[in-house]
């Protein structure tokens, strides 16, 4: 099947296709030169005088000419550039849409994300391109209230509101989610860090792949290791997943502590979920309740006498 040119110059490909197709033209050049330089070539002296010994037969026989190459040994025409070959297109769905395969090569390996401090590793989430999800977002999502927080709320991924405006849990779902902490006496803009596994809205809001996460994850690292909380609070199915690298239901991580980077975990329900399942407020509301006492058993202070 041919592709359009204009389609592989949209695509950033037409100049990889334009080098592979001459790298082969090159090649059959190099093959028929060969060929051509084989036929031309003056027989043995053997040959020869066998050659004047035997005169043919038939006067009136034509000879054939060794200059010109029967039609079996004609060498194959070069492919057309516009149109790769049945069998290549593994390069097709390998290559990036935007960003080249060395821009990503040189992205800060993990190591060298954990010594960041938070202007350096904002900056570095705004251009990161460790993913393919770079292509399509509008806004890095980074995070989103007190950097010193005892309390660190953590979602799946940016959906459409998130990408738009650059901030985590926006919209009907925020909304849900100030509520819920403002009956715990917290707040996002005050004493309570909110951030995602993935910092980039997936394509239709799809769950991230496994390899998406595995990228994204160092700067969630940073974020914990720099906001040192006393507590996370895992908000979905997903978060909980990523974070405790399980795959159990979210109704068999809910009601007990969990670990991540050495900090508790709680896990409860995504508010976008509970808008749609109001009977499930009240399994979110025992979950707050249990994060608030593993909270005060990790050495939290009750907002009335926070600092």
């Amino acid at each position: 099947m041919a592709l359009h040119e204009s389609v592989l110059e949209e695509f950033g490909l037409a100049p990889l296709w334009v080098r592979r197709g001459m790298s082969v033209a090159q090649e059959i050049a190099v093959e028929t030169g060969i060929e051509q330089g084989e036929r031309r070539a003056p027989p043995p002296a053997q040959e020869q005088t066998q050659g004047r010994m035997q005169a043919p037969a038939d006067a009136r026989q034509p000879i054939k000419q060794p200059s010109q190459p029967s039609q079996q040994s004609r060498a194959p025409e070069p492919p057309a550039f516009d149109a790769p070959p049945d069998d290549d297109f593994a390069w097709f769905d390998d290559q990036p849409a935007h960003a080249p395969v060395e821009a990503r090569r040189e992205a800060p390996e993990p190591s060298s994300i954990q010594t960041l401090d938070w202007d350096a590793l904002s900056q570095q989430v705004a251009a990161c391109e460790r993913c393919r999800l770079c292509e399509k977002r509008t806004n890095t999502v980074f995070g989103v209230g007190d950097r010193n927080a005892d309390w660190m709320l953590i979602g799946e991924a940016p959906g459409e509101n998130e990408d738009r405006v650059g901030e985590p849990f926006v919209g009907q779902a925020g909304k849900l989610l100030d509520n819920m902490l403002r009956s715990l006496m917290l707040a996002r803009d005050s004493n309570v860090y909110i951030a995602n596994v993935i910092k980039c809205r997936p394509p239709g809001n799809r769950n991230p792949e496994p390899d998406e996460v595995a990228r994204c994850e160092p700067y969630l690292q940073r974020q914990v290791a720099l906001v040192k909380p006393k507590l996370i609070v895992a908000l979905g199915r997903f978060a909980a997943q990523s974070l405790l690298k399980t795959d159990a239901s979210i109704s068999s991580l809910r009601g007990r502590v969990h670990e991540y980077e050495g900090v508790p975990v709680i896990v409860t329900y995504h508010p976008a979920y509970l808008l749609r399942s109001l009977p499930d407020k009240a399994k979110a509301w025992a979950d707050l309740c249990l994060a608030r006492d593993t909270w005060l058993a990790a050495g939290g202070v009750p907002s009335s006498a926070a600092k």
